[in-house]
């Protein structure tokens, strides 16, 4: 059985090159977010980019949740997916970083397909719930605050359609979750959240050992 390739820095140049389909605008987008304090951190892999907007197409969805903005640059991959009549909602903490997105998404036409909701995450995943939009989201992404996953996990759950997709990022969280001296409230976060998901017979499980870690979890028609 072959085990995982160790991704060096000549074989990820060489993925790139035959598989990264990055455009001048996301290109663009991705170099500014780079420039900021934790910008390359904080901000998805253009694979990871790539990746989500094949999944969107892929589960056929016209309605995405995002959890987490930051400068936009996932929330244009996914908007770009969208059939024209799609709508993505995006929610963040803070409108500085959506701000720094926002004339990326103009100048690629999907301006349109996207809500931009400032506040606390729990309470916009709430507001959605109480507008009842409860089993009608297609696919959800979440990459917040990592404390708060479990918290956005439950409400988008709920909000996914059976079928649908929830999609977690960063779930090694920088190989953190192996190390035991890392008891930070982040990376208790995602184990717990990484074990409770191991036996939540609500989802169908895979974890991607790609980026920083992706979780995916389809909704299930009914629990097994």
């Amino acid at each position: 059985m072959a085990g995982q390739t160790e991704l060096s820095p000549q074989l990820l140049d060489y993925v790139r090159e035959v598989s990264l389909r990055e455009d001048a605008v996301l290109r663009e987008l991705r170099e500014e977010t780079a420039q900021y304090p934790m910008g390359t951190a904080m901000q998805v892999m253009p694979e990871e980019g790539q990746l989500l907007a094949l999944l969107v197409r892929l589960t056929g969805a016209s309605r995405v949740l995002e959890v987490g903005t930051f400068t936009g640059y996932s929330t244009l991959c996914l908007a770009r997916a969208l059939p024209p009549a799609g709508r993505l909602v995006t929610c963040d903490i803070s409108d500085r970083w959506p701000a720094i997105g926002a004339p990326y998404w103009k100048r690629a036409g999907v301006a349109d397909r996207i809500e931009v909701r400032i506040g606390d995450a729990r309470d916009t995943l709430a507001g959605l719930l109480a507008d009842g939009a409860a089993d009608t989201v297609d696919l959800v992404f979440v990459d917040a605050d990592k404390a708060g996953y479990r918290d956005y996990y439950e409400a988008s759950l709920r909000l996914v359609r059976p079928g649908g997709l929830l999609v977690l990022d960063n779930t090694v969280l920088f190989g953190q979750v192996v190390d035991p001296a890392a008891q930070d409230a982040d990376t208790l976060a995602i184990r717990q959240l990484n074990d409770f998901l191991r036996g939540d017979d609500r989802v169908d499980l895979a974890m991607l050992p790609m980026a920083d870690g992706i979780t995916l979890a389809r909704k299930r028609e009914q629990p097994s």
